[in-house]
């Protein structure tokens, strides 16, 4: 079980932004009485994400400053109508899995239903003919949750390496919908 901190969390949120406004982290290291490994392992990747959003941010303004008023019209609303997609996509995918549970587990009561003695009798072949048919339309429902979760791991493992998408004309970032209860 790993020590406690030294410092509280206000102090390491201190800490972090002034790693973010440039200040190094051997002498915020020195300043708070901690180590700079210390220092590092906490922030390092933070701090890359937070620079490398902020220069998509700035990539992104300056792209748009090159467009007409009426384009950076068009473009906010395609951004907007993409990342509408995706979160019903994602709304999909989540009522898809939960059709596909529910699915799976009325064809596992059938599976009971068999007498193992003679599972091929007229009860235990209606029975594998109705757990045949639910299992495929469960792997159905499931279909669209799968190929979000390949095309999620696709672009994290595309993004860890560095790599651009191929074709940023079409590229969609999946975004998780909020879960609402109704």
């Amino acid at each position: 079980m790993a020590r406690p901190s030294k410092l509280t969390d206000a102090q390491w949120e201190k800490i972090g932004k002034r790693l973010l406004a440039g200040e190094s982290a051997s002498s915020l290291a020195r300043e708070f009485g901690v180590s700079k490994a210390n220092v590092s392992a906490r922030f390092s990747e933070r701090v890359r994400n937070v620079k490398s959003v902020a220069n998509q941010i700035v990539a992104t303004e300056a792209a748009m400053s090159l467009l007409n008023v009426s384009e950076q019209l068009a473009a906010r609303s395609l951004a907007d109508d993409l990342k509408a997609i995706s979160q019903h996509l994602a709304g999909a995918a989540r009522f898809g899995a939960m059709t596909a549970h529910r699915l799976s587990g009325i064809a596992q009561g059938r599976v009971e239903e068999i007498d193992d003695a003679s599972p091929l009798n007229e009860e235990g072949r209606a029975a594998l003919s109705d757990i045949a048919a639910l299992t495929k339309t469960a792997n159905g429902a499931a279909e669209i949750a799968l190929n979000l979760l390949r095309a999620n791991k696709e672009a994290v493992d595309n993004m860890s390496k560095g790599d651009e998408p191929e074709d940023m004309n079409w590229s969609i970032t999946l975004v998780p919908a909020v879960a609402h209860e109704g």
